[in-house]
């Protein structure tokens, strides 16, 4: 727009009326003016032209624009009718801003960018302030849920086109503070190459682990790279620099080894720097502070961070939790006296921790929620315990999965010095050995591995009682799953608790007796929340739940531990016979969450149950019919999980019953056909022949269905499923009939399938079934289905999906070759069992090693060629390793070494050997030459916990 010269003196006097003409372009005919009033009520604005009347004298004195052009010596300045042409959304913002009440205007996403085009256009200085104070307002905030990404983005642009450098300065501050929930969001990957450089190498950049950021890189990356008619000259360069701001030392293990399926050589690059790490870490630290690098070896943890996940991270150690916590301006020689402290922490008592606590008030990091270092077994918990008090005293979750040097002493250490926590969990691995299976012999020793303990608070034992009962702790929620070293005393330790907690899991915790659970009970009656199965729990315990606990109450069922209930899970638990269990069932009325699996459970029992809450009901292996289970289907409107496998009697006439009608008593579908929220379901024995048109509107919510003997699903609806159950996630089939079309069909339409598992089932597979891309799919088993699959079919298999977890059964054409085929596919297995596969082993099992993730490893009768040191290889070189099962019909000479020093910074929870009958002599040596075909016989098993290693000869294979 240009501006004509004029005479000073032609200039209006200051508050003079002026209407403004302003549109994009030129216009006519000329519309009326409206006053500045009616302009929020013009929606949608009259493009391209409004014309409006206002006060000339608070244009003048707020715009430094119409300063200029209305008060100045332009020809301009003395007119009644004034034209500007600009952006006319940015020029009615900037008029409503001037013009309305404060308090009836307010700036949001919507208008900012109009508000702020049109100061910088019109030079409205206190419009451009209120633009910067709004726009740091809600960066400060840090709540990404209620700022589109879509807005920053267009934001960036903008600053960029018009030098705004106070958008340019906080867009990458706010996306690197809010990264962890930003990349969850559609639009992630339009953020601009230079705003998302910007973000990943601010201070402020806030994860909860070092895998969420890589994966938000690739992912981005991956859309970027795509052909494009002018490639970027710089897009190489830009994506290596931006993989290099990824930390790759604290990457999960399973993570790294999975990345080299589409980046070979970072993921390489990465599984190497790891593997480094855990050979020798102490020289890497102590290099790393001699470089002044330290900061490339800090756990991300800012201001902002909520959580801290460290899971599947077996090179990280005490000194690593330490150093990313210290202040950066700490002495060097300090920081080599903690590293050096930490990374020997099992040889030396903790020296510096006073130190510390008095040097490190800033390291306080108060908006940490949630701590997980699962999997990570070289961590020394009672220096961790410490580190948790020291930097997050507002830390309420505390994850330690799969981490056997946990112990029990660790626990109350834990509650000594952190009580602020709600929930911790420590859960193990199960035991392999259940109480129906036959044991042979059993003896135990204490690893030798256990040396005088140099924590700070051996020093303050004995009396932890006295302690713990001073120490007014918070928690809540207690994970004990398969800890198999917790006995009743322990569990009376844990009844300190009483004041706190509510829900316990115990499951698999075999020392523990009915007597001790029953006394837990009895101190801690806040608990509403149990998970029993496979224990003792039994009738002493449920007398516990169900006895008055105050006497001469006359509130009805209040005051009965049980009436409280809301989740329980007894399944397995063989020691409460059916007149106790059916007393448990009159009583918990309000139980959301039902498992009562391999119990007593009778129709009797089940009858006496009614809530009408359910949300989860688990009645699997029981006697219960029809007849008890249809008016608990019918109650429960909001059940989402129901599961009946291995029920033979669920439609079976009863004595006392003439005929069991579809209309009296309901059959299953028709049951589950009223409460229309199913997610997960087990089908077993008891239903009849089932027609789509009944399966649509009951099963339109499955994430997860297993069907299993019992129930024959046609081909038809087979292939209907996926139309069916549009979310299905996870689908297992148990001597089903399938065809090519069946599965082709799912990995084709199933898109959200991620677990497919086919047991024993019959029907005309071929190579055809698996050629279709599923690439949401995670975990394969095939056992007993597939006895066609050459090496060619698994290269194929390796092409369309990218698996955790395969289990192959039965597919005897399988040669040596398959494991490099598997271990190259699939890199970052987790999970592998291989049973009667051919000759995959006969040259042993070095490619099957190179899968660096595993955690799991079943081989069965695969190839006369294991070697002797095959525990010792398999846990020296995968250091995820929890499960190993071998059969000594594969071994090559004579039988298999026994495993030294397995425990130190190892994960290894349970090893098995099979052996077979033809076998002679020791339980480890090979059969002789022209014994008769194997037929197992017999299985020792190997299981560590924290404190023992248990040997068990049971006699059958497990």
């Amino acid at each position: 727009m240009s501006f004509p010269g004029g005479d000073g003196e032609d200039a209006a006097v200051a508050g003079d009326p002026v209407v403004l003409e302003i549109t994009d372009t030129s216009s006519s005919p000329r519309p009326p003016p409206v006053s500045v009033s009616d302009l929020s009520r013009l929606h949608p604005l009259p493009s391209p032209t409004v014309t409006v009347r206002a006060d000339r004298r608070r244009l003048i004195e707020s715009s430094s624009y119409f300063r200029a052009l209305l008060g100045g010596s332009f020809s301009e300045s003395g007119r009644e009718h004034v034209q500007v042409g600009c952006n006319l959304e940015a020029a009615v913002q900037v008029l409503r801003y001037l013009f309305q009440p404060s308090e009836s205007f307010t700036i949001t996403h919507h208008n900012f960018l109009p508000l702020l085009e049109g100061a910088l256009f019109l030079v409205v200085e206190s419009l451009l302030v209120d633009c910067e104070r709004w726009f740091r307002t809600m960066a400060s905030q840090t709540c990404a849920a209620l700022v589109p990404l879509d807005f920053i983005i267009e934001a960036w642009y903008f600053a960029q086109e018009h030098g705004v450098t106070f958008v340019q300065d906080i867009c990458p501050e706010y996306l690197a503070q809010n990264f962890a929930h930003v990349i969850s969001r559609r639009s992630f990957n339009k953020i601009p190459y230079d705003l998302l450089c910007s973000t990943v190498e601010c201070p402020h950049l806030t994860v909860d682990s070092e895998k969420q950021l890589c994966e938000a890189i690739l992912d981005w990356v991956s859309e970027n790279m795509k052909p494009c008619e002018q490639p970027n000259p710089n897009s190489v360069d830009g994506h290596l620099f931006l993989l290099s701001k990824v930390k790759i030392c604290l990457l999960p293990l399973e993570f790294a080894t999975g990345t080299k399926r589409h980046w070979f050589d970072f993921g390489n690059n990465s599984v190497c720097t790891i593997l480094n790490l855990l050979k020798d870490s102490f020289k890497t630290l102590m290099g790393a502070i001699a470089d002044g690098n330290l900061e490339g070896y800090c756990i991300r943890i800012t201001e902002y961070s909520k959580n801290i996940v460290l899971s599947g991270c077996p090179q990280i150690t005490t000194a690593f939790l330490y150093i990313s916590v210290l202040p950066t301006d700490l002495d060097v020689s300090l920081k080599r006296r903690i590293v050096s402290s930490y990374i020997q922490v099992d040889h030396r008592s903790f020296i510096l921790y006073d130190e510390l606590e008095k040097a490190a008030k800033t390291l306080s990091f108060r908006n940490v929620r949630m701590v997980d270092l699962s999997k990570c077994p070289n961590v020394h918990f009672g220096a961790a315990t410490d580190w948790l008090k020291l930097a997050f005293p507002e830390l309420r979750i505390f994850r330690a999965l799969h981490c056997l040097a946990f112990c029990f002493d660790d626990l109350l250490y834990l509650l000594l010095r952190c009580p602020w926590i709600d929930e911790i969990d420590m859960t193990i691995d199960t035991s392999t050995i259940i109480p129906k299976q036959s044991i042979v012999s059993s003896s135990s020793e204490v690893l030798g591995k256990m040396k005088q303990n140099p924590r700070r608070y051996y020093t303050l034992c004995p009396p932890y009682d006295r302690q713990l009962n001073s120490v007014s702790s918070n928690i809540s929620r207690l994970i004990l799953e398969g800890r198999n070293d917790i006995d009743d005393v322990d569990l009376l330790r844990i009844s300190v608790l009483k004041y706190s907690l509510c829900y316990i899991n115990i499951r698999n915790c075999t020392l523990l007796t009915d007597n001790g659970i029953s006394n837990l009970l009895l101190k801690c009656t806040k608990i509403h929340s149990m998970v029993v199965s496979y224990t003792s729990f039994g009738n002493q315990s449920i007398q516990t739940l169900c006895t008055t606990d105050l006497p001469n109450h006359n509130d009805g069922h209040a005051h009965v531990m049980a009436f409280n209930i809301q989740e329980l899970h007894l399944g397995g638990c063989r020691g409460i016979d059916a007149a106790a269990l059916s007393q448990l069932m009159s009583i918990i009325n309000i139980t959301k969450f039902l498992c009562l699996r391999e119990t007593s459970l009778t129709d009797d029992g089940l009858c006496k149950f009614f809530g009408s809450r359910l949300e989860y009901l688990d009645v699997s292996e029981t006697v219960v019919s029809m007849v008890s289970l249809a008016p608990v289907i019918r109650r429960n409107c909001n059940l989402n999980c129901l599961k009946t496998a291995g029920c033979h009697s669920l439609l079976f006439e009863h004595n006392e019953v003439e005929h069991i009608s579809g209309n009296k008593y309901g059959d299953f579908l028709q049951e589950i056909g009223s409460t229309g929220f199913l997610e997960d379901v087990e089908m077993g024995w008891g239903f009849c022949p089932i027609q789509i048109e009944n399966l649509i509107s009951s099963f339109s919510k499955i994430r997860r269905m297993t069907v299993g003997l019992g129930t024959t699903l046609a081909e038809n609806v087979l292939c209907a499923l996926p139309m069916i159950c549009p979310f299905l996630e996870s689908l297992t089939l148990r001597f089903q009939v399938i065809s090519d079309r069946v599965v082709r069909n799912l990995l084709e339409s199933a898109r959200n399938l991620q677990v497919l598992c086919l047991h024993y089932c019959l029907g005309n597979l071929t190579s055809f079934s698996f050629q279709e891309k599923a690439p949401a799919l995670r975990i394969l088993r095939l056992q007993w289905v597939t006895p066609w699959i050459t090496n060619d079919d698994l290269t194929i298999l390796t092409k369309s999906c990218n698996l955790v977890e395969l289990s192959l059964s039965g597919c005897k054409l399988l040669d040596s070759n398959s494991q490099e085929i598997i271990s190259s596919g699939w890199p970052n297995l987790a999970l592998l069992h291989l049973e009667d596969c051919g000759q995959v082993t006969v040259e042993g099992v070095s490619s099957i090693l190179n899968c660096k993730a595993l955690e799991d490893i079943l081989l069965r009768h695969t190839g006369r060629g294991i070697g002797r040191s095959i525990v010792d290889d398999a846990i020296r070189e995968l250091p995820l390793l929890r499960r190993l099962a071998l059969d000594l019909c594969d071994a090559c000479e004579e039988g298999y070494d026994s495993p030294s020093n397995v425990m130190e910074g190892r994960m290894m929870r349970s090893l098995r050997m099979s052996r077979c009958k033809t076998m002679r002599g020791s339980c480890l040596e090979l059969p002789r030459e022209g014994s008769s075909k194997p037929v197992h016989r017999d299985t020792i098993v190997l299981e560590w916990n924290s404190t023992r290693l248990t040997t068990t000869i049971v006699k059958e294979r497990v």
